[in-house]
Formats: structure tokens, C-alpha cells, sequence
């Protein structure tokens, strides 16, 4: 679907439950996104593929594009309490500091602003987690507000479209 240099991304699936329990059970990468049962995994990658059914876009795997190995996750939640949609990554330790989750990022707004349309995406980052904020900074996302997300505070940064006053994809 989204294709970059070093990465593929691919819709999520309710067929990727395992690896998403694996993904979210070190607890490194769960830290600030939680871990998961399979029946939870399951519960919300259906969830995940609904969004991609009602608004045409969703969270992808990220798997790198030499060896098919799925290293992350990334795409975009649509919020219905906010009003908002919010880019995401996760990705496994193991492939922390190669840059993957820029490069994914930068791909996924590319679509977001580019053929999806939107105005405004968001991110939505819990307080520490300096790594997923220096990706926001390397992005040009710029704090909007604090606020709550799964019941633990956070920063929301936001980052306009090309034609917004601000932003730049």
C-alpha cells in the first residue's frame, strides 16, 4: 500500500494478532502504549479493520522492504472523542534508532495530507516518551494541548497540510 525506501506498509489485520502480542509484550515498547491479551489484540485490530472499512484509512504493519519481516506498526486512528486524526508508531526495540518510524511517519502524512485530504494530523504522545517526541519535532509537529489518552496524560501535537497556516508534510 505505502512503500518507502527501506519499508512496506500494509493494512492491519485481525490475522496479525499474535505478532501484535508480541510487538506490545516487551516491556520497553509497552511502556507507553500498553500491553495486550490475544483476545484484546484481536478485539482491536477488528476495530482497526473497521476504521479502514468506514473512513479508508487505519493503522499499517511496517515490514522492511528487503526481508518482509513486520518491525512496527504506523497509519492513523481517527478519534471520535477528539474529533481528530492521530498518526501512531510502535515499533520493536530491536529496530529502535534506524530511523524506521520517521520514515514511515513521513510516508503516512505524505498520504494523509496528500491523496486522504486531511487538514490536521495529530500526535498524541504520552509525557516521557522522549523518543516518539523527537520523531514528532523531526516531522514538524508542534504542541497543541495537553489532554488525557487511555487515562494517562499527554501532549497532543498537531501539524497542519501544506495549505493550512503552519504545516508542511
Amino acid at each position: 500500500m505505502i512503500t518507502t525506501d527501506r519499508l512496506h506498509l500494509r493494512p492491519l489485520t485481525e490475522h496479525d494478532a499474535d505478532w501484535w502480542v508480541r510487538l506490545h509484550a516487551d516491556e520497553e515498547v509497552g511502556r507507553f502504549v500498553g500491553s495486550y491479551t490475544h483476545a484484546q489484540a484481536a478485539a482491536r485490530l477488528h476495530d482497526i479493520q473497521q476504521q479502514w472499512k468506514e473512513r479508508g484509512h487505519g493503522l499499517c504493519a511496517v515490514e522492511l522492504r528487503d526481508t518482509g519481516e513486520t518491525i512496527g506498526r504506523c497509519g492513523l486512528n481517527w478519534w471520535k472523542e477528539f474529533d481528530e486524526t492521530e498518526i501512531g508508531w510502535t515499533f520493536a526495540r530491536t529496530h529502535w534508532g534506524h530511523g524506521y518510524a520517521t520514515e514511515a511517519a513521513r510516508a503516512v502524512l505524505a498520504w494523509g495530507f496528500g491523496p486522504l485530504g486531511l487538514d490536521q494530523i495529530t500526535a498524541m504522545i504520552h509525557h516521557g516518551n522522549t523518543a516518539s517526541t523527537a520523531v514528532a519535532h523531526r516531522l514538524g509537529f508542534t504542541p497543541l494541548r495537553e489532554d488525557t489518552v487511555l487515562n494517562r496524560p499527554c501532549t497532543v501535537y498537531g501539524l497542519l497540510s501544506a495549505s493550512g497556516r503552519h504545516g508542511r508534510p
